[in-house]
């Protein structure tokens, strides 16, 4: 049977969760009708995978085989072994309208709070149990993306959702593989994937903020060829992010952006064992930057208010070479430009109708390059498996807005891992491992994980991990010297790396045939070294530094995924933490939160229905002679529809609205000044009720 790309749900019969797959399959993926429970057994030696159902275009029941070699299976394998993995799906972010990764992620991931600052494409605040967004790493096709300028400056302003294949979180320390940021967790962004027949899809839309969007992608395999090309284009005028009684004469109201993404993916089988693989990402942006004073959309001058011009560029090649079911390895090299101008004209109050330059198109970037290798070894019948790898980073960046000089770093590691398999433990997984951290810049630093998972019954399962992290000190941290606006930032060359001991511990299961999958997870994390800055009201400086003591971390999270039926499954997550220093809640991250969505999907219907709904809890920061903000407590809910044109389902309308209760909710607060130069503080407010319409025009 070909292999249609779409699907709506899919139920891993490799663990507990559930997973939801849109064509997850590279070019030896393998789709069959179901012939009961063992057809999942049916896996070639060379190319085993996790076996998933799925529900087809036509609405028919088709086994897929998601196979892949060492790198593309980790997470798989990671989950075995105890780690807890989500994925979410480009059929999920679809239903529900999301433009970017953001949007894509804040409704369907158990433990995650991710808030965007002012809607699509723009900074965002993160919590994954409790963490700092500082703690978590974000990874695209395997590449390493996050900012090492600054740590809460994510990458995810310019991730537009149209790319996505899956994206696979994963939950504890995972800095054995991954490296610096992963303290709690790391988020791997999957672009468009190879598939074994043509498909591909266009999509046009808007929104009633004046947003107009239009993707696309094709991809196909001749022979021993695979191709993935993809686009995405977004603009809007945006949205009034603060509240009408702050703003000062004069000032652009609305955030706008614009986003242009083009990216592809290209693949040789030299032979069944041997692979040839590369990809490539660009963007070109345009992003305000949202200010309620002294930035103005009308006064005559250079510039017509403050933003960034983004240009993003990502190429990384791999050869894999996996032999047989025993020993494989591949050795990947990757280059990661990311180059921002900022540019900034205030207002100048003394002349009205003038501008005053504060910075005019200055750079602030880095580029980051490395290599890493892995290899497996799996000797049959044994029962032990052995992972080894090497991983190589180099980073240079500077600053010309805040003064960063122009830095250099080098990191090498090596890293080692031995597991069990079912030669040993029918029923359990037990996996141990080290990473070694050699710096050019700051002291080595050596971690450790333990974890393991056991089966107790078909429907009940335990597992959990123990281990330790380390997040080295951005460039901000280090070198920073901010001369424009009070407070001025003022970096610590002589930071300590922070260093973490982190234990996850769950139970969970499956009740009926899938129809009820659930888990309870407790997470405990101790950060040493904890790295902030200490206000000097005299001079109006925050400086990093070493604060003594540890961060404490307690939580506890819930998470459920559903399948009633054929036509009705969803998701739902509850997570409570405390996340303290010196016995106060660490600013900007919530103390609870949860999300919940549904997706309705008759088959052989012309129609399907989705409903979405998130809740934050308390949250607050401390903002230098203000003190303690208090912001969040809020319900957001977004509602989906899509119409199918035709049988095939070759035409699809989507008709969304999101924040259908037009629920003003604060997403983060800040320290500014108005036109007289008076400090107060401002609140940023979420996307308001959004209506988005868009046509789809799907072939395969």
């Amino acid at each position: 049977m070909p292999l249609k790309f779409r699907c709506l749900r899919a139920a891993v019969l490799a663990g507990a969760s559930v997973l939801c797959l849109a064509a997850v399959m590279p070019a030896t993926a393998q789709t069959e009708k179901p012939k009961g429970a063992d057809a999942a057994k049916d896996v070639d030696a060379k190319d085993a995978g996790t076996a998933a159902e799925i529900v087809n275009a036509q609405g028919e029941v088709e086994r897929v085989l998601i196979t892949g070699r060492i790198e593309e299976m980790l997470p798989q394998q990671l989950s075995q072994y105890g780690t807890r993995v989500d994925i979410v799906t480009a059929v999920e972010i679809q239903n529900g309208g999301y433009l970017d990764v953001t949007q894509a992620l804040q409704n369907f991931v158990p433990g995650l709070y991710i808030a965007p600052k002012n809607g699509p494409f723009d900074y965002v605040d993160i919590s994954l149990q409790g963490s700092r967004t500082q703690d978590v790493l974000w990874l695209v096709d395997g590449v390493r993306i996050n900012n090492r300028l600054y740590g809460g400056t994510t990458p995810l302003d310019t991730q537009p959702a149209a790319m996505i294949e899956r994206v696979e979180v994963l939950e504890g320390s995972q800095s054995l593989f991954y490296g610096t940021q992963a303290i709690a967790g790391a988020i791997n962004v999957v672009t468009k994937d190879f598939t074994d027949n043509p498909n591909g899809q266009i999509s046009v839309g808007g929104d009633t903020n004046g947003g107009r969007h239009v993707d696309g992608y094709f991809r196909d395999t001749v022979g021993r060829h695979h191709l993935v090309v993809f686009g995405s284009a977004d603009k809007s005028d945006g949205y009034q992010p603060f509240v009408s009684e702050v703003y000062q004469p004069g000032t652009d109201r609305n955030r706008s952006y614009e986003v242009l993404t083009v990216g592809g993916k290209y693949s040789y089988d030299f032979s069944p064992a041997l692979r040839f693989w590369t990809s490539y990402q660009h963007t070109d942006a345009k992003l305000d930057f949202a200010r309620p004073a002294r930035t103005s959309a009308s006064a005559a001058g250079p510039a017509a208010t403050a933003f960034n011009e983004r240009r993003e560029d990502t190429v990384s090649a791999k050869v894999d070479y996996t032999p047989s079911e025993e020993w494989g390895f591949f050795v990947k090299g990757y280059y990661h430009w990311w180059y921002t101008y900022f540019t900034r004209f205030d207002n100048d109050i003394a002349n009205p109708g003038t501008l005053v330059e504060i910075s005019n198109h200055e750079f602030w970037g880095f580029t980051d390059y490395g290599v890493n290798a892995l290899a497996k070894y799996a000797p049959t019948g044994l029962g032990f498996e052995f992972y080894g790898g090497w991983d190589y980073q180099s980073y240079q960046g500077n600053d010309v807005v805040l003064y960063i000089e122009e830095k250099s770093e080098e990191v090498h590691a090596v890293f080692g891992q031995i597991g069990t398999t079912s030669d040993l433990f029918e029923n359990a997984r037990f996996a141990a491992g080290f990473r070694h951290n050699m710096p050019s810049f700051g002291e080595s630093a050596t971690v450790w994980n333990v974890s393991g998972r056991w089966d107790i019954t078909p429907s009940l399962f335990v597992r959990g991990s123990v281990g330790t992290a380390f997040r080295l000190p951005t460039a901000e941290e280090l070198f920073a010297m901010d001369p424009i606006d009070a407070p001025n930032w003022i970096g610590n060359p002589n930071l300590e790396p922070e260093k973490s001991t982190n234990i996850n511990a769950s139970i969970g299961g499956t009740l009926g045939e899938n129809v009820f999958n659930w888990e309870v997870i407790g997470f405990w994390r101790d950060v040493d070294n904890f790295i902030d800055t200490i206000f000097d009201d005299v001079e109006e400086t925050d400086t990093f530094t070493n604060l003594p003591g540890s961060m404490e971390v307690r939580g506890v999270e819930f998470a459920g995924t559903f399948n009633f039926n054929a036509n009705i499954s969803g998701r739902l997550s509850f997570t409570f933490n405390s996340a303290e220093l010196d016995g106060e809640q660490v600013d900007r991250v919530p103390e609870s939160y949860g999300n919940f969505s549904l997706d309705y999907h008759p088959v052989n219907q012309w129609f399907g229905l989705f409903i979405a709904t998130r809740y934050v809890g308390d949250v607050h920061r401390t903002i230098g002679t203000f003190g303690k903000t208090e912001y969040g407590n809020y319900f957001v809910l977004d509602l989906g529809g899509r119409i199918y044109l035709d049988a095939e389902r070759h035409h699809t309308i989507n008709l969304n609205v999101h924040n259908l209760f037009d629920e003003e909710y604060v997403t983060l607060v800040d320290r500014m000044y108005d036109n007289a130069g008076t400090p107060f503080v401002a609140e940023h407010l979420g996307q308001p009720q959004t209506f988005l319409l868009r046509y789809t025009y799907s072939f395969f």
